[in-house]
């Protein structure tokens, strides 16, 4: 199995989504609690919810692989992405929901986190990587949209309901003000979500890593609420009525991005 799925477009925008994968590696799978094996973290659907991207000429990097495996959108240093508070690291030894991932006698062993940053972050954000200097050297610039989804309720890693639309850019330091506004326009504009920018989310390592407006790359983070599209019960079923109704607006943001320098 490829590390990642790709698809180039000639737009300036790169989807990067980190999350969506399922796949394990059968010497891992045989590791992990009854709880792990259902993937409950994954952030399900992802490709399918935005599968207008082609029809945008937008470049989409997806990952294969759980999470379990490796967190693609966490620091290979451990870096807290927001300290003082509960959150999953770069290779998680416990579910969202505090569940552990392996079972006793199965836990990681020493070298064993290095070695899958080297076989499945590093190929990843390599790709990433590539792909946001040959937009810049397409387009004098390159945006990053990092696609994610997760359950309305986790409450070991925040406390109530989210807002069904998460927008990150790093507190405003990972893109241009008038991007991230124009963005933060089109949620409020809109009447069937709730929406929050830089609220419990406000973008993870690939966000804050490449989104460097001074030197002409951009980055946001959508954080989606899976109810919006999906059940979130076991099964994790998509939903497609759920799905129509959000798809235009996301949509039209991801327009706004291709559109923005034009």
């Amino acid at each position: 199995m490829d590390i990642f799925s790709y698809r180039q477009g000639q737009s300036p925008v790169v989807v990067s989504i980190p999350h969506s994968g399922t796949v394990l590696p059968p010497e891992l799978n045989a590791r992990l609690t009854p709880e792990a094996s259902l993937l409950a973290d994954t952030d399900w659907h992802i490709p399918q919810l935005y599968d207008f991207l082609l029809e945008l000429d937008v470049t989409a990097i997806q990952a294969n692989y759980s999470r379990y495996v490796v967190d693609l959108n966490r620091s290979v240093d451990g870096a807290a992405l927001y300290p003082g508070q509960t959150e999953t690291g770069l290779c998680p030894d416990t579910t969202f929901n505090g569940d552990p991932v392996y079972l006793p006698g199965a836990e990681l062993v020493e070298g064993e986190v290095a070695q899958r940053v080297k076989t499945y972050w590093q190929p990843y954000h390599q790709k990433l990587a590539r792909e946001i200097e040959r937009l810049k050297a397409q387009h004098g610039f390159a945006i990053i949209w990092d696609a994610h989804s997760i359950k309305s309720n986790v409450p070991r890693l925040f406390s109530g309901l989210l807002p069904d639309l998460n927008l990150g850019t790093a507190r405003g330091h990972s893109c241009a003000p008038e991007l991230e506004a124009q963005l933060n326009d089109i949620l409020i504009a809109q009447d069937r979500y709730s929406t929050v920018c830089n609220g419990r989310f406000t973008g993870g390592a690939i966000t804050r890593h490449y989104g460097d407006p001074d030197s002409n790359v951009h980055a946001v983070q959508m954080e989606i609420v899976q109810k919006t599209y999906m059940h979130e019960s076991a099964g994790f079923s998509f939903d497609e009525g759920r799905a129509a109704k959000l798809r235009p607006l996301l949509r039209e943001m991801i327009l706004a991005l291709v559109r923005i320098y034009k």
